[in-house]
């Protein structure tokens, strides 16, 4: 199941997309569904076309956690090797926004980067996961763009305002339910230009290795994101740019950038 949440006539729901095509393309629909989809839910029968309503970043997470270096030819790309364990960092609940919505080039970077991610969408609380019950805390999966200001970042021994400055966490379109993560083609386009071509088996630490890890430390609540890493390709961003990821089995999150005023 695909699950979108979307804002209509000034109210904020989610819904279960229904149909085959495009955001844009009309052919698309909105079951609305009864309750929240981290719990057990009904969908309510009442259908709204999808290009009719706003969409919204398909959850509103309490944090996001994020993984660097987390493919072996992009970090070798960044000129580093392979961690020993995997580098974890924070991005705000403000650097979160959806697919259609603007990243804001930041006025203190000049050195912008897209990194196309699969994102993973945290079902329920939990803490100290074993690798046997990981499926069991997962909700789904979407796509995710891990904006970074790459000049500030190489610049701050730490990454939080290089990489969670307000419109930095793009994610979308919608969380699928039903896709298996770990081997899916993973890429990003800047107008329509491939930038980024990746598999998901390409990770050096696998979905498992990385909630067990990050489990071992923090409780993750529902809606929680976990940024799994990028594949090798990164590259500058520009205002005016359009850049999509697409992944494999969940869809296109496309966002375009402009200056921040």
């Amino acid at each position: 199941m695909r699950i979108a949440r979307f804002s209509i006539d000034g109210n904020v729901a989610f819904g279960a997309v229904e149909g085959q095509g495009t955001v844009e393309s009309g052919d698309l629909v909105l079951d609305i569904i009864k309750g929240i989809p981290y719990a057990d839910f009904e969908l309510s029968g009442t259908k709204v076309p999808l290009n009719k309503v706003r969409l919204l970043p398909p959850v509103l997470p309490n944090k996001v956690v994020a993984i660097g270096r987390n493919y072996a030819e992009h970090a070798a790309e960044l000129g580093h090797e392979v961690p020993d364990a995997p580098i974890t960092f924070f991005k705000p609940t403000t650097s979160v926004i959806g697919s259609g919505d603007a990243i804001e080039y930041p006025s203190f970077s000049n050195d912008l980067h897209h990194e196309a991610e699969l994102a993973v969408v945290i079902r329920r609380m939990c803490r100290e996961v074993p690798r046997e019950r990981v499926k069991d805390v997962i909700l789904g999966y979407t796509c995710a763009n891990d904006v970074t200001a790459r000049d500030v970042q190489q610049r701050e021994k730490q990454w939080a305002r290089a990489k969670g400055f307000d419109t930095s966490c793009p994610l979308g379109p919608w969380v699928e339910t039903d896709v298996d993560p770990h081997d899916l083609t993973i890429q990003a386009t800047v107008n329509g230009e491939q930038r980024q071509l990746g598999r998901t088996s390409d990770m050096v630490r696998s979905i498992e290795d990385l909630i067990v890890h990050i489990t071992e430390a923090m409780t993750l609540l529902p809606g929680d994101v976990i940024l799994t890493g990028t594949p090798a390709g990164v590259g500058p961003l520009h205002v005016g740019d359009e850049v999509a990821v697409t992944i494999e089995g969940i869809g296109t999150l496309t966002n375009k950038v402009i200056k921040r005023g």
